[in-house]
């Protein structure tokens, strides 16, 4: 009786490569793959159907939590759709504020992606690095919203608040000696933009470590070269967007082609691929990280020189001062009404996309002239990216399998929202 080399393989729904609740089924021919059908569905958490029975202002966090590694940009997306039919405009200190922490995310989010996917094909000392800079990133994020990840910050006509004067600092302690606190305090004495600063002219440096590791790595390159190749033609057809369309030797990125907030008025580059396989989208996401530092510092540059309000005066739809809450029933009444029924938005439909870390992020959202949305639908560009794996895989080995999960970049959040 011949041998049979036909199996049919679980890949997930709980695999550590699988960045998510994913359950892939595979079916192989000995160690090639024949088909590979993703199944979703297994985390599913109602994002749409719960941001529909609340009121606009109390979705914000949800947003966060849909992708959580790039948050600020999914609340953007979110903010955005409701500017858009609400006919405000944000003012110009809070776009550039916008702008910058969109581009500190972009970099958490590639940070997370490039330590993740070393992992997952075996390289150990990429996640180490990478890591190390996501922490002074995280600690941004903190320092203006109080939370290292589910910031809540971005609100429908700006900002909650203005940039901070200051850095927490570290405190001696039983596991911190004065001599360290005083070397880990070093760019802590300064406000939050200078922090910013700080990491901006540390980082080139960084991404150059990251590079040294991997980018001539045989190993690596053995193992991402010429695996998952998508034509150009091919990847519009599937509905790529972000890294995964310019790997494959597109230039669209939303940012330029469709600017929005002060994109327009910022110096930067879009990096593209040649080949279309995982090492051109691993250069490409090296490349935005460098482009996004630059971006970076041309606003913290525009946020020294101009000073100016964070969010709409307009109490209908921004909350007043607190000191102004305490001191003016008006206010306060104006307070009451913004937390417990939120505002309504006038009848109409509108779309907002942004150019997130992972491709275009749109939020469509339907309004009756309520205080809560008609419908609310989420664009992730991750779904796009998962439903081609059976088309990136087939032909490849078990192992590659895992290479091109890591190259898609998914987060099974926004996936199986």
């Amino acid at each position: 009786m011949p041998e049979i080399h036909n199996y049919t393989l679980n890949f997930g729904p709980q695999h550590p490569a699988a960045h998510g609740v994913l359950r892939l089924v595979l079916e192989m021919d000995g160690e090639v793959i024949q088909r590979a059908d993703p199944h979703i569905g297994l985390l599913h958490r109602a994002t749409e159907k719960l941001a529909e029975s609340k009121p606009y202002n109390q979705s914000i966090g949800y947003m966060d939590r849909l992708d959580y590694v790039s948050m600020m940009c999914n609340e953007h997306g979110y903010v955005m759709a409701i500017e858009n039919l609400l006919g405000i405009e944000v003012p110009q200190r809070a776009q550039y504020i916008r702008v910058m922490f969109d581009e500190i995310t972009r970099i958490l989010n590639h940070l997370m992606w490039i330590g993740t996917h070393g992992l997952d094909v075996g390289a150990m000392t990429i996640f180490l690095y990478a890591f190390r800079e996501r922490e002074d990133l995280m600690d941004m994020y903190e320092a203006v919203s109080g939370a290292r990840m589910h910031a809540t910050y971005y609100r429908p006509g700006g900002v909650n608040r203005d940039l901070p004067a200051m850095m927490p600092k570290y405190k001696e302690s039983k596991w911190h000696s004065k001599k360290e606190v005083n070397s880990l305090n070093q760019n802590r004495e300064g406000s939050l933009l200078d922090f910013i600063e700080d990491f901006t002219n540390r980082f080139p440096t960084c991404v150059d470590e990251y590079e040294t590791l991997l980018t001539d790595n045989r190993i690596w390159k053995q193992r991402t070269v010429d695996i998952g190749i998508v034509s150009p033609e091919r990847a519009k057809q599937l509905g790529f967007t972000g890294p995964m369309l310019r790997g494959s030797g597109i230039e669209w990125d939303l940012r330029r082609k469709q600017p929005y907030e002060t994109y327009s008025k910022l110096d930067f580059d879009i990096p593209v691929g040649t080949n279309g396989d995982c090492y051109d989208r691993y250069l490409v996401r090296v490349e935005e990280m460098r482009q996004s530092n630059r971006i970076i510092k041309q606003c913290i540059e525009w946020l020294k020189n101009n000073q100016g309000p964070v969010i709409l005066e307009d109490h209908k739809f921004a909350p007043p001062r607190r000191e102004e809450m305490k001191a003016d029933m008006e206010a306060l009444i104006h307070h009451f009404k913004l937390f417990t029924e939120g505002f309504c938005l006038p009848v109409g439909e509108s779309y907002a996309a942004v150019e997130h870390p992972k491709g275009e992020f749109g939020v469509y959202l339907i309004s009756d002239g309520a205080n809560k949305p008609y419908r609310l639908k989420v664009r992730a560009p991750g779904f796009a990216h998962l439903s081609s794996m059976h088309e990136m895989t087939v032909g490849h080995m078990l192992s590659d399998v895992v290479a091109v999960i890591g190259t898609q970049d998914i987060v099974f959040g926004e996936i199986d929202r």
